[in-house]
């Protein structure tokens, strides 16, 4: 069990590290060549559009099991 919420643990303070480094890097403090040649790491526009897409499909799973 401590395994897997290590794991969870994990995943999420990755998140949160990668997060703050985007959010850092395309702040507007950082201008100019610095902030042309620092890119962020994810695309976090289409990991919302996914992520919504995933909780629409668990949604809508969820309904077709539950009325069976």
């Amino acid at each position: 069990m401590r395994f897997f919420l290590g794991m969870i643990v994990g995943a999420l303070v990755l998140t949160a590290g990668i997060y703050v480094y985007d959010s850092q890097s395309t702040s507007t403090v950082a201008s100019g060549q610095a902030a042309a040649a620092n890119r962020t790491i994810v695309n976090w526009d289409v990991a919302a559009s996914e992520w919504n897409t995933l909780k629409r499909r668990a949604q809508d799973d969820w309904i077709k099991l539950s009325s069976k």
